[in-house]
């Protein structure tokens, strides 16, 4: 069973640091909820996972595989089985949605075997329809543009939808609630659970506890001032929707 183990993970931008030291374990089989207040560093993990250039790290390391993923091009972090649902998904017009997830996954299969001649087309629809069928989507969705008009909503089930093709074993959801109404997110929601087991670790990265009673984290952690200042179960997210955030923020003041 593999895990994402992150150490000490210090990460500046601009030369300012944002995340100071932060430690955290993630199994598959496993989902975890980050929570936090606006500008705490929660979004600045989910990018430096995925290596994304702006973002310099400055000490520590993450573990994946065996392998300190740092060291990798975002695209072999994702040929490694790692995945970002981003929070503000780039539209990509002249691309079809089914001709970007072909394209992305015969990138993979030509990184394992550079003679690989790609997926056959009809193994690929064949596969694309049964992912759709279990996310419950239009099978017109596939011929769209990426993202091109796309609804909030169908912008966040498109990546749903690229998370049940690729078929990571890590995901890591950058506040997929954002910009949803209540019938997007059940619906986004319903699409992430139907992925969910043993064999796919999730990291959800939210706002909110109201995303939580759709997708129930076993494990809910608090961000402040760019580390991880507080850990629990599922009630740790309801006690922040009742008091909010500065019964915790006096607690880490006094500890620190």
């Amino acid at each position: 069973m593999s895990q994402l183990e992150i150490k000490d993970l210090h990460v500046s931008i601009d030369k300012k640091e944002i995340l100071q030291g932060v430690n955290l374990t993630i199994k598959q089989g496993e989902i975890h909820a980050i929570m936090g207040p606006n500008g705490t560093g929660k979004s600045t993990l989910a990018y430096t996972l995925m290596g994304h250039p702006n973002y310099t790290v400055t000490k520590g390391e993450v573990n994946f595989k065996g392998q300190n993923i740092l060291e990798l091009e975002p695209d072999e972090r994702s040929r490694l089985g790692v995945f970002l649902a981003f929070q503000y998904p780039v539209a990509i017009p002249g691309v079809t949605v089914a001709n970007f997830l072909r394209t992305a996954l015969n990138a993979r299969r030509r990184a394992l075997n550079k003679d690989d001649k790609g997926i056959p087309i009809p193994e690929f629809r064949k596969l694309l329809k049964e992912q759709m069928e279990l996310l419950k989507m239009d099978q017109a969705f596939a011929g769209r543009y990426l993202n091109d008009g796309f609804s909030g909503g169908e912008k966040k089930r498109a990546e749903i939808l690229q998370m049940a093709t690729l078929k990571p074993e890590m995901a890591i959801l950058d506040e997929t609630d954002s910009g949803l109404d209540i019938d997007a997110l059940r619906v986004v929601s319903e699409g992430v659970n139907a992925l969910t087991g043993p064999n796919l670790g999730v990291l959800v990265i939210t706002h909110y506890q109201r995303l939580l009673n759709y997708i129930k984290p076993q494990f809910v952690h608090v961000m402040m001032g760019g580390r991880i200042v507080e850990s629990g179960g599922p009630d740790l997210a309801l006690s922040l929707e009742e008091h909010g955030y500065d019964w915790i923020r006096e607690k880490s003041e006094e500890t620190a």
